[in-house]
């Protein structure tokens, strides 16, 4: 059945049923991707049957919501906790499934208007704002801290102190972020594929954004692609299968997307202190595992292992690659210096991106009577933030030089259904 038909026309504007379907498959494929990271790091042992609250808690974070992390320890002792971390896998998962639920009545179509576009939009949206405000009323709950039998654990005997660490979404701030979230994946979902209808006053920007927005989506999948052969390697070969998963099933993005700035010669800034630690790979533990704030960059990651000078080389060929997809999806005719300019403002603000959700924070503290970090063991510290003039000024400089040679090894291999016409109207 095509798109023509009148039951597909009343599909288009009467698609409750399928907007249902994209908000429940999308929900259940983060769930289901949260649910089996979680179990991996061992969070399904924790007290009180808590797996289902972290893993509403999981997904919220996912999609830019908030959660509030707090602690109590009586009125002889106080606690200090923050945690503010995005799990990409998550993240991606969900963007995947839900632009794919939304292009699919799309499919086959030239021309859709802004209204049509708009109201499909608008019915998905309305389904999940409600389905993200169950998530955020689920997300919460307090958990004691164990003090140990020590002589902390006898203070805190003697003082009658239960120090607790709980966590409580931002309900507000959920929904507008997550709202923010999903229009920016339907519009992307726009920018990229290049059968989905555009209104007809915005198809002479789909010849010069379109080809761009599909390369660096190429380039953040394929960079995944290659961080989850390394770590079935991982898991295969050095031991820690159920860590390795855990990882993988979480943060696989945000380890490959760190790992593709640091290659392009951003410096990242970070610190691992204490016991709280997220699941990293063991190196870039021991780069962040110092007295100091430490800087991630080629130089101190090859300091620990000589291997990550192939980090460069591995950036090489993925952004020559997207280089050469942007210029093969472009029109004839279309200078190499402006698919260099192109592809340098694309690959700028795909880094600006990553360096946004890519930040980690965390941190719990325990002091009692005053004295800080009495806890010792139970204290920990864990940040990570990027220094954004360097990743953005490499980000610019490899994607002149990239997008011009894309540019030059694509000339030779023009492509099906485009016009120099066309592309002289999209420049």
């Amino acid at each position: 059945m095509t798109s023509g038909t009148p039951s597909a026309r009343a599909a288009a504007r009467h698609g409750w049923v399928q907007a249902v379907a994209v908000v429940l498959a999308g929900l259940a494929a983060m769930g289901t991707v949260a649910a089996l990271g979680l179990w991996a790091a061992g969070a399904a042992d924790l007290p009180g049957g808590a797996f289902p609250q972290v893993v509403a808690a999981t997904v919220v974070t996912s999609v830019g919501g908030a959660v509030d992390v707090s602690g109590t320890a009586g009125e002889l002792a106080g606690t200090d906790a923050d945690l503010t971390v995005i799990p990409l896998s998550v993240t991606l998962v969900g963007a995947l499934v839900i632009a794919g639920g939304f292009l699919r009545p799309l499919r086959h179509r030239a021309v859709a208007g802004a209204a049509e576009l708009g109201g499909w939009a608008a019915r998905i949206a309305v389904l999940w704002l409600p389905a993200l405000l169950g998530l955020a009323l689920g997300a919460r709950r307090t958990f004691v801290i164990d003090l140990g039998e020590d002589v902390l654990g006898d203070i805190g005997d003697f003082l009658g102190i239960r120090p607790e660490v709980g966590f409580t979404a931002d309900v507000p701030l959920t929904l507008l972020f997550g709202l923010l979230w999903l229009a920016g994946v339907l519009l992307l979902a726009l920018l990229v594929a290049r059968g989905a209808p555009l209104p007809g006053g915005l198809l002479r920007f789909q010849a010069s954004v379109r080809p761009a927005a599909y390369a660096m989506v190429v380039l953040l999948l394929a960079s995944v692609a290659v961080a989850l052969a390394v770590g079935l390697v991982v898991a295969a070969t050095r031991g820690h299968p159920a860590e390795t998963f855990a990882v993988i099933l979480l943060g696989l993005p945000n380890l490959a997307w760190l790992g593709l700035t640091v290659g392009m010669g951003a410096t990242w800034h970070g610190r691992v202190e204490g016991p709280f630690g997220l699941p990293v790979p063991h190196l870039l533990d021991q780069v962040l595992r110092t007295p100091d704030v430490s800087a991630l960059h080629l130089g101190s990651l090859a300091e620990y292992d000589g291997t990550a000078w192939w980090l460069p080389v591995i950036d090489a060929v993925l952004l020559l690659g997207a280089a050469f997809v942007m210029a093969a999806r472009s029109p004839a005719g279309v200078p190499a210096w402006r698919h260099a300019v192109r592809m340098a403002v694309a690959l700028t603000l795909t880094v600006l991106m990553i360096c946004l959700v890519g930040r980690v924070s965390a941190h719990y503290g325990l002091s009692v009577l005053g004295i800080g970090d009495l806890g010792g063991g139970l204290a920990g510290e864990l940040f990570l933030r990027p220094q954004l003039w360097s990743a953005l000024g490499a980000a610019v400089l490899w994607g002149l030089v990239t997008g011009f040679a894309g540019a030059l090894a694509a000339g030779p291999v023009r492509r099906r259904g485009e016009t120099t016409g066309a592309g002289r109207g999209g420049a």
